[in-house]
């Protein structure tokens, strides 16, 4: 897997092929999943999720490579089905919240063809920025119970958490997390 955030390359992808030039589409959280596993006491993967992401993919059909898109994930919204650990995950030793509430991704470049697209931007967790690049499977364009028009797609990667500082329990928790960014969004 590449070494990648998942919820950034999602957002842009989906919804390029079926858009029409210069299409806004606001991600709607209800209907779309960010996920994470990580490897514990090296026996399998944990899994948790963040109940919040939002942000904006802007498709130009025309010329995909003027798209982009925009996400935001706040840290707060960690559910790992644990009040404790989500408590401690959101503490100085992890994610440090009240010091880095977010984390956020922006396009730099969108390519593809088809219903795959690859995706660079700019990741920031933890108060760390790195370019990544992650690939996206695209859904079909629908139109919605109230005739809005969504779509959607979906990416999976890994990141290591140690390169954006996060050190803390090195061993018995893994250094690769697994992301899975299951995104919809409806049309501006």
């Amino acid at each position: 897997m590449k070494k990648l955030p998942l919820f950034l390359a999602a957002l842009a992808c989906s919804f390029a092929l079926t858009a029409h030039a210069a299409d806004t589409f606001k991600i709607d959280p209800v209907h779309s999943s960010v996920v994470f596993g990580i490897k514990h006491s090296g026996i399998t993967n944990f899994y948790g999720a963040f109940k919040e992401v939002t942000g904006a993919i802007t498709v130009d059909a025309a010329d995909p490579t003027k798209s982009a898109v925009e996400v935001t994930i706040p840290v707060e919204s960690i559910d790992s089905r644990n009040e404790k650990r989500d408590q401690h995950l959101k503490s100085p030793d992890f994610f440090n919240a009240q010091q880095f509430p977010t984390m956020t991704f922006k396009s730099t470049k969108v390519e593809g063809s088809g219903d795959t697209w690859k995706i660079t931007g700019d990741f920031t967790l933890h108060g760390v920025t790195k370019p990544i690049t992650v690939d996206f499977k695209k859904g079909p364009e629908v139109k919605g119970q109230k005739g809005e028009t969504k779509s959607g797609g979906e990416t999976r990667f890994t990141i290591k958490r140690s390169d954006y500082g996060m050190n803390f329990m090195q061993g018995p928790l893994g250094d690769e997390v697994n992301i899975v960014l299951s995104i919809e969004g409806v049309k501006q």
